[in-house]
């Protein structure tokens, strides 16, 4: 007499995994290696404040015209400290002296220093937002770090680095880290849409001392570079920091500040692609380890009964991020 296996325990279904914070996540990773692209014709016209500012006031404009249209009036009074802290830091900071820092020294310097910014975000995270470091992300950070490393190696100029294009690489990884860590508790208490539109108005309005500049570089300054500088503030800015803001609100500050080290590896195909830069071996080889430390990072970890039986844990329903986590953690 044959039986029939017991099947799993029965209850609510384990929901397919939402696709829609991955796809926001890489949206925005491929429109911010495109911005470098961008940023390296307008440079050579506008001056990194007037940059800054002009990049800001066409993203403001798009950001606000949708929030119009989409009526989504003013965030929760709970939201505005992180908006604040946010735009001045990331949106208003980053911008300026990332700018500047690039001007001082060699896009492969400056790549190296501002790497930085994912393992402080991830240092903070934990600090003071209780996000703990799961055993994944540190090993894919540190292979993604390497690889970072080894693309700034492979494209440094031999002209050498000045200590302040180096500190401002620096100051722009610091206010990077603490912008996306003011971010994400605002995003508790506000749309990603009001978070990031408020976040740029806050910023444009900290760049507007470089009004005066700006007006006048954009009157001698080529079509193409000023071209450039509105694609930055529409896509790199409106668009892709509006898709990071609704992907941080779905997972840890950690692991998304791991998956802009995508960006070096996207911006070496780039240029090669769009500018002739033929990428040397070790260029290459610099960029696949900054995407396999990535792949790591973003891993979700599998608890044996998961492997076995999936849908034993259905009665459970859906974890938060943090819980994955805790079976990694060390």
């Amino acid at each position: 007499m044959t039986t029939t296996p017991a099947a799993p325990p029965t209850g609510r279904a384990i929901p397919a995994r939402d696709w829609r914070a991955p796809a926001a996540a890489c949206t925005t990773v491929l429109l911010w290696a495109s911005a470098f692209v961008s940023i390296r014709s307008a440079g050579e016209a506008y001056s990194p404040g007037a940059l800054a500012l002009g990049r800001l006031l066409a993203g403001t404009l798009v950001l606000g015209a949708i929030c119009l249209v989409r009526r989504e009036g003013l965030p929760s009074r709970a939201a505005w400290p992180g908006i604040i802290a946010s735009g001045l830091l990331w949106f208003g900071l980053y911008m300026v002296v990332l700018n500047w820092g690039e001007q001082e020294v060699d896009a492969g310097t400056a790549a190296m220093v501002v790497n930085i910014g994912p393992i402080l975000i991830a240092l903070l995270g934990a600090r003071l937002l209780g996000e703990g470091l799961p055993r994944r992300l540190l090993a894919g950070m540190a292979v993604s770090f390497a690889g970072a490393a080894v693309v700034g190696l492979s494209m440094s100029g031999h002209g050498g680095s000045s200590v302040l294009g180096v500190l401002l690489c620096l100051l722009a990884a610091v206010a990077y880290a603490g912008g996306v860590v003011s971010q994400k508790p605002a995003l508790r208490n506000g749309t990603a849409l009001q978070v990031t539109t408020f976040g740029c108005l806050i910023g444009t309005v900290a760049c507007l001392p470089f009004s005066g500049v700006l007006v006048s570089e954009a009157a001698d300054a080529p079509l193409p570079a000023t071209l450039n500088m509105v694609y930055l503030g529409v896509f790199p800015t409106a668009l892709a920091f509006t898709t990071w803001a609704y992907a941080l609100a779905r997972t840890t500050a950690g692991r998304m500040g791991a998956t802009t080290y995508a960006v070096p590896a996207l911006v070496v195909l780039m240029s090669w692609l769009l500018l002739d830069e033929v990428p040397a071996l070790l260029t290459i080889g610099g960029g696949l380890l900054c995407l396999a430390g990535v792949a790591v990072s973003r891993r979700r970890p599998q608890t044996g009964l998961e492997q076995t039986h999936p849908a034993a844990l259905s009665v459970e329903g859906p974890r938060h991020d943090t819980e994955r986590e805790q079976a990694d953690r060390p």
